[in-house]
């Protein structure tokens, strides 16, 4: 088994006396390296461990080829997480540069997100034991409150003592402006031209983003197989690339959404356009659409807001709002395993920083909300492998804009953006969360008591 290759910084006190002690009883760790501030001490350290190689600049140890490093920069890092022994923890200290990790790059972190996790394998769990005697180390040097990044936003309890109860239209109108209402400029830093913030389709891993987003537009709408002149409503439309889409081919287009900075792009798209007779995005809730007897609803990427424990009252809505024979088209991200009772899959990063009040369905569970609203679901589909792409060019773009993005949104933000889609790509790798489109059918057991409501075989080429 391949061992663990060590440099040590700041090789004496502490380290000498219990870090250093603990990895030479690691049969799968080598110590490569240690670095002290004089040559004297680095060589009394070297010469102590046995080990290859001594430096005096934690950059020259850090540069060295053989070792995988990361390294703690400040001690504000141990105080992160003795208050928080968990991802809260983790994430305030790399956000905030009290830890970092030897030439991460800040927009895509993913190489070493996938390295730290081809080392988990040697990862041992920490004992009560071990756990009070660290906690004691850093309680000897008193206890100091970490300080919080400017772009943590309050915690769910927090929400909910200023009287947002989670998606309910006020708290929903919050949160969506949390997460969409920063720049529009910044969003076409990452997500490219189609300013299409939802899983892409790839034929193959050489397509480009902006064809596979539009390979995903196109899917959608011939699977909804809408006519000219027949209407479609886009529920939580985004900047309006399907909206647009779709009056491209002549259909009616509504969208709505409750962003105020995406609606004014999506109009000023649509007037650049000269589709004004065939399409408009709204603010507006979809609880408060006034239309109905649309031909096809589409929901995508929507429902990660909507809340698990209100999934069966919005398929109800949309079955609501679509005429008989309409078809509905729900696009969105799952968690691989089913939680007893439909419970949500939920994560506390991304409720403080990226999506608040967030949470996730299993696929089974989702379906099964689809089918008891009334629908026929005439087909389902895993896309988890396209989303991992989708994010890789996500990060690669967010790269190659790092400067224009820090200007946007300023230089935490932008971190913690470039962490999220990293760590989201890793997980649709390991298989954590998946991402599902439904299709789905309203009956029309009056006009056509025949039950033939939708062709016998696929319509629509993948």
């Amino acid at each position: 088994m391949k061992k663990v290759r060590w440099g040590v910084i700041g090789a004496g006190g502490i380290a000498q006396r219990r870090t250093i002690p603990g990895m030479m009883q690691c049969e799968n760790a080598e110590l490569v390296a240690v670095m002290e501030i004089t040559p004297e001490l680095a060589e009394s350290c070297r010469a102590k461990w046995n080990c290859k190689k001594a430096y005096t600049s934690a950059e020259e140890l850090l540069n060295d080829p053989e070792i995988d490093a990361v390294y703690i920069a400040t001690p504000n890092c141990m105080y992160q997480l003795l208050a928080h022994p968990n991802e809260i923890g983790i994430v305030r200290s790399y956000i905030l540069g009290d830890f970092d990790v030897d030439g991460i790059d800040y927009a895509d972190p993913y190489p070493a997100m996938r390295k730290l996790v081809s080392l988990s394998k040697y990862v041992r769990p920490l004992t009560p034991t071990s756990i009070a005697r660290v906690s004691a180390g850093i309680l000897s040097h008193g206890f100091k409150k970490p300080p919080v990044p400017a772009t943590e936003g309050p915690s769910k309890f927090a929400r909910i003592k200023r009287g947002l109860m989670p998606h309910t239209e006020k708290a929903d109108s919050e949160t969506v402006s949390f997460h969409y209402d920063m720049s529009n400029e910044f969003y076409a830093d990452f997500l490219g031209s189609s300013m299409t913030y939802t899983c892409a389709v790839f034929d193959n891993e050489h397509m480009s983003l902006e064809d596979a987003q539009a390979n995903k537009l196109r899917l959608i709408l011939d699977k909804l197989d809408l006519q000219p002149g027949q209407r479609l409503l886009d529920i939580g439309c985004g900047w309006g690339s399907m909206v647009i889409t779709a009056a491209r081919r002549g259909i009616k287009a509504l969208g709505v959404t409750l962003s105020k900075e995406q609606a004014a792009y999506a109009n000023e798209w649509i007037a650049c356009e000269g589709l004004q007779d065939l399409a408009e995005v709204r603010v507006q809730d979809y609880r408060e659409v006034p239309e109905h007897d649309f031909d096809g609803i589409c929901s995508i990427g929507m429902m990660e807001h909507v809340g698990v424990k209100n999934y069966q009252s919005y398929f109800e809505e949309m079955f609501r709002l679509l005429k008989p024979m309409g078809r509905l088209l729900n696009h969105q991200i799952t968690i691989s395993h089913d939680k007893p009772h439909g419970k949500p899959g939920t994560d506390e990063f991304l409720d403080r920083y990226i999506f608040p009040d967030g949470d996730l369905g299993a696929p089974g569970f989702i379906e099964s909300c689809i089918h008891d609203a009334g629908f026929n679901v005439v087909h389902q589909e895993n896309l988890r492998q396209h989303y991992a792409l989708t994010l890789h060019h996500w990060n690669q773009n967010l790269s190659e804009h790092w400067d224009d993005a820090v200007k946007q949104v300023g230089f935490e933000r932008a971190k913690v953006w470039g962490m999220y889609m990293a760590a989201c790509a890793l997980n649709f790798e390991l298989d954590g969360i998946q991402i599902h489109q439904f299709l789905a059918v309203k009956p029309d057991r009056v006009g056509h008591p025949d039950g033939k409501w939708y062709p016998l075989r696929q319509w629509w080429q993948a």
